[in-house]
């Protein structure tokens, strides 16, 4: 170990916040090649490689970073793809502060390695290169197995690769016209360019994957009919894409929206190039954004740069316990985001035409833990007020859509309508089924969806090659 460390990490330049709370263009900048040479020239490479074990799908992190230091990209990206299909989505939004990272040896006394901001870096630089000279995955010889992977999000896109990777024939069937799933629809283009998830979604398609679009699953075919049709074997990735609405008088007044059609037409619709693509998306003058994760985050930004004056984080904790991450909290703030903690909607009032105008407010007070440890919010008596808002955006978090689990036969699902699938392996209570990422856990982060997806693939393929 060196004599003196290096605790400080190298930043990361990003626009400035005036100008970028104005535009839809990536928010941080991406480190250069003398920046991502300095970071990663302060990894100890220690014995205990702890940061590999906090990461869900097991990155070799101190092999990549070694092979960047040593300017070897070649082999950084055989590193870094080796175990991540994904990597310039995962160095973008894996939340690496509460993973990789946090168990990093420097994080005892300083920074820890910037692992996020190197792994985006080894992935801009790939994907700069021309075509010829990119590195080649292995792959195993045809096993004559065919696989059906339902969804091309995180987990779809990871199971599909690495099932491709070990020899099986796969398609993926996506219900959407592009395929990408929440990457797409529900991360906006300044935090998840979109030309990234492409070549992501282009690079799983050359290892041999066949990507099949607008193939609503349930609709088209059902899970039993994909098996008896020739498939060996199914991963269910469809993701939690059904929004969770507060469920307070007043909800159904025009204005309001779930976050998943305002992200969906704001994203995946364009409504931002509006009117060069025909996606109008009425925004008004103040918003209000009710939830406190990364997704209500996404939706405030988006607010913003859509032209609203002022944007309303609107949250029922305070900051402490927000479950969005402290760069997305802090980028929010510093564009002009306002927060409005210890606060929860109760009713919405609205005009004789049907659009909401304001909503009923109280205040909050913090009481015992619950569940999941955060403090419950307890209402404060007498402490009712009234918000003015020309648009609300509800951000409370997702569940499973239901129409593959009920039109399949044998697949149990939980009380909250997500597929019950053995956490170590992925498997289904249904012979030739397995399932991974939102669909069985609800909404989380995409690295988890992976993770899941790799244990699963690991499972299927054990089933495979006995079958």
């Amino acid at each position: 170990m060196p004599e003196k460390l290096n605790l400080n990490r190298v930043a990361m330049p990003k626009q400035e916040p005036k100008a970028r709370a104005a535009n839809f263009n990536e928010v941080a900048l991406g480190y250069q090649a003398e920046n991502a040479l300095a970071e990663a020239s302060r990894c100890i490479q220690c014995k205990k490689r702890s940061c590999v074990g906090g990461c869900p799908v097991g990155v070799d992190i101190p092999e990549f970073i070694a092979a960047l230091r040593d300017n070897k990209m070649s082999e950084a990206v055989k590193v870094l793809k080796g175990k991540n299909a994904l990597p310039g989505i995962c160095g973008r939004v894996c939340p690496q502060e509460t993973q990789c990272e946090e168990v990093c040896a420097l994080a005892k006394k300083g920074a820890p390695i910037a692992i996020g901001r190197l792994e985006r870096y080894v992935a801009d630089w790939e994907l700069a290169q021309p075509a010829t000279s990119k590195p080649k995955p292995e792959i195993a010889p045809p096993t004559g197995k065919k696989v059906m992977v339902v969804g091309s999000g995180p987990a779809g896109l990871t199971a599909a690769a690495d099932l491709a990777k070990r020899g099986h024939q796969v398609t993926i069937r996506e219900a959407l016209h592009v395929a990408g799933g929440v990457l797409m629809y529900g991360i906006p283009e300044f935090r998840m360019p979109k030309r990234i998830v492409q070549a992501e979604v282009d690079y799983v398609k050359s290892l041999g994957v066949e990507v099949k679009l607008d193939s609503v699953i349930g609709k088209i075919a059902t899970v039993d009919e994909i098996l008896a049709d020739g498939y060996d074997a199914v991963f269910l990735g469809t993701g939690a894409g059904l929004p969770m609405f507060l469920r307070i008088p007043g909800e159904n007044y025009n204005g309001i929206y779930s976050a998943n059609e305002f992200l969906t037409r704001t994203n995946l619709m364009k409504a931002y190039l509006f009117p060069e693509y025909d996606t109008p998306l009425r925004v008004g003058k103040r918003v209000a954004v009710i939830g406190g994760g990364n997704v209500a985050m996404d939706a405030a930004r988006c607010a913003l740069r859509l032209g609203a004056q002022e944007v309303y984080i609107v949250y029922r904790r305070s900051r402490t316990e927000m479950p969005a991450r402290r760069e997305e909290v802090e980028n929010a703030e510093e564009e002009g985001v306002i927060f409005k903690f210890l606060t929860n909607p109760v009713k919405f009032l609205g005009n004789d035409k049907g659009w909401v105008t304001s909503m009923e407010c109280v205040e909050m007070e913090l009481g015992e833990p619950d569940a999941s440890g955060r403090r419950s919010p307890v209402v404060k008596k007498g402490s009712e007020f009234k918000m003015d808002v020309d648009i609300a955006v509800v951000a409370l978090g997702t569940t499973p859509n239901p129409l593959v689990p009920t039109t399949t036969k044998g697949l149990d699902t939980t009380k909250k309508g997500t597929v019950v699938a053995e956490e170590a392996t992925g498997k289904t209570t249904k012979t030739g089924v397995w399932a991974g990422g939102d669909v069985v856990t609800g909404s989380a982060t995409v690295i988890s969806a992976m993770g899941a997806a790799k244990r699963a693939v690991a499972s299927m393929d054990e089933y495979l090659k006995g079958k």
